[in-house]
C-alpha cells in the first residue's frame, strides 16, 4: 500500500448486494466536479480500448465513476508513515483485534487447515493479514474502486502504476468476475477481506471451492483467504518458521550493523550480544537482520526470510512488524517486552490510555481507548481544556492528566 506496496493496498471490497454508486461515494470520498478529470477519462478511454477494454465495459465502468479528492488526501497520509510503530502496533496489535483474531481462527479452523494443506501457510498467519487487512472482514471498504483508481492515475504522483491497476480492473469486469456497481472496497483500489489490488487478483487470486468464480468480495471469505496464503506460498513462504522476533541489544550496540538490512547467520548475532528479549539464547532460523528501536529504547526484532515475505503484501517495516506480531498474538504469543519511550509530550502509553478513560468517563468522545491520539481525542482533550479555562490546543501533557486525576 504503499506503495510501498508493491502488490496490495489497503481497503475493502463489498458485496454484490451494495447499492450502486450514484455519483457520490460513501462516508468520506464524495465525489467533486473536475473538467481535467473528465477529459483525462476521455483520453484514458482510447488507450483503454488498445488494451483490450471493449466499449460495453467502459461505458459501464464510468457511468457512475467520478473524481474522489479524499483518496488523494488518504494517499499522502498512509498510517504505515505518519504513525509510530508503537501506534500502529497499539492499532493492529489491540486487545479487541487479538481477541476476534482468536475467535476468527477457530470459527475458520476446518477452513484454514485446509488451506494451509494446499499452500503450506499457517493459519494464525493468513488469519493476522486478515485482521490487519479488513478487521477479519468487516472493515472491507465502501469506495467506489474505478473512481478511486481513476482518481489516483489522473492525479498522476504514480499515474502509471495506478493506470495499470485501472486496466487490471476493467478486465475483472470484462470478465464477469463482478458487477461494475458492485466493485467497492479502499481508497486505493484493494478488494476484498485481504485486499487484493486488481493485478493481484489477476495474478493469485484462486477458485478454492472450485464454484467457477474467483470470489474475493463476498461475506463467505474462503476465496480471499486462500487467495492470501497463495500469494504468500508463491512469495516463498516458508512453513514452520517466525517471521522475527523481539531481541534485546548488547548495550553499545553499533546501529551500522542494522544497517540495509544486512543478514547475518544466528550464530554471528549471538556472538555480537544479542539475546532474546528476555535473555534467552537466540534461536537459528537461517540469516537474519536486525530492526533496532527507532530511539535509544523501545523493541528490536530480528527478522528472517518470512519478513521478507510478508513486504510482497506491503513493503512497509511498520506494517510487516504488525502482521507478523499479531499472527504471534493471535497463536498464543505474548505482548513486546521492552517498553516505548514516552512520546515528545511526556506520556507513555499507559497515560495516553489513562487520559482517553478519564475524557471518556467525563462525557467527551475519544474515538477509542487504545492510547493512540487521532483527531477525535484532541478535539476531546480541547474541550477538556475549554472546561478548565486552559488554551483549547488540543495538545496533551503530563500536568493536563494531573488535572483529570
Amino acid at each position: 500500500m504503499h506503495l510501498t506496496r508493491r502488490t496490495l493496498l489497503s481497503g475493502l471490497a463489498a458485496s454484490l448486494a451494495l447499492p450502486a454508486f450514484a455519483k457520490t461515494a460513501p462516508n468520506d470520498f464524495p465525489a467533486l466536479p473536475d473538467a481535467g478529470f473528465d477529459d483525462w477519462v476521455a483520453n484514458f478511454r482510447n488507450r483503454a480500448a488498445k488494451k483490450g477494454i471493449s466499449g460495453g465495459t467502459l461505458n459501464a465502468a464510468f457511468d457512475n465513476a467520478g473524481f474522489l479528492p479524499g483518496v488523494i488526501d488518504k494517499d499522502r497520509n498512509q498510517a504505515e508513515f505518519t504513525r509510530t510503530l508503537e501506534d500502529y502496533l497499539a492499532i493492529t496489535g489491540s486487545d479487541e483485534r487479538i481477541k476476534s483474531g482468536r475467535a476468527a481462527l477457530q470459527k475458520h479452523r476446518r477452513l484454514l487447515t485446509q488451506i494451509e494443506s494446499a499452500y503450506g501457510v499457517e493459519p494464525h498467519v493468513v488469519t493476522a493479514v486478515w485482521g490487519v487487512e479488513s478487521f477479519y472482514g468487516t472493515k472491507r471498504g465502501t469506495v467506489p474502486t474505478i473512481s478511486a483508481l481513476a482518481t489516483l492515475a489522473y492525479e498522476g504522483r504514480r499515474g502509471e502504476f495506478f493506470e495499470s491497476q485501472l486496466i487490471a480492473a476493467l478486465k475483472i469486469l470484462q470478465n464477469g468476475d463482478i458487477a461494475p456497481q458492485s466493485m467497492i472496497g479502499g481508497w486505493a483500489g484493494a478488494m476484498g477481506h485481504t485486499q487484493f489490488i486488481p493485478t493481484t487478483y489477476a495474478a493469485f487470486a484462486v477458485d478454492f471451492r472450485g464454484d467457477g468464480r474467483r470470489d474475493i468480495w463476498s461475506d463467505d471469505p474462503t476465496d480471499a483467504l486462500a487467495s492470501a496464503a497463495h500469494y504468500l506460498a508463491k512469495s516463498g513462504w516458508s512453513y514452520g518458521q517466525p517471521w522475527g522476533y523481539e531481541v534485546q541489544l548488547p548495550r553499545g550496540f553499533d546501529r551500522a550493523l542494522a544497517a540495509k538490512m544486512r543478514r547475518r547467520s544466528t550464530a554471528d548475532w549471538a556472538d555480537l550480544g544479542l539475546r532474546k528479549a528476555g535473555g534467552a539464547r537466540l534461536t537459528d532460523h537461517g540469516a537474519g537482520a536486525v530492526i533496532p528501536p527507532d530511539d535509544a529504547t523501545g523493541p528490536a526484532f530480528l527478522v528472517f526470510s518470512n519478513y521478507t515475505v510478508i513486504t510482497r503484501y506491503n513493503a512497509a517495516q511498520k506494517y510487516v512488524i504488525g502482521v507478523g506480531h499479531l499472527s504471534d498474538r493471535i497463536n498464543g504469543g505474548g505482548t513486546l517486552k521492552a517498553a516505548f519511550p514516552p512520546d515528545p509530550s511526556g506520556l507513555r502509553q499507559k497515560d495516553r490510555i489513562d487520559m482517553q478513560k478519564r475524557l471518556t468517563r467525563m462525557g467527551y468522545d475519544t474515538g477509542g481507548t487504545d492510547g493512540v491520539f487521532g483527531p477525535k481525542t484532541r478535539s476531546a482533550i480541547a474541550g477538556f481544556q475549554q472546561s478548565q479555562g486552559l488554551t483549547p490546543d488540543g495538545n496533551p501533557s503530563l500536568d493536563l492528566l494531573s488535572r483529570m486525576r
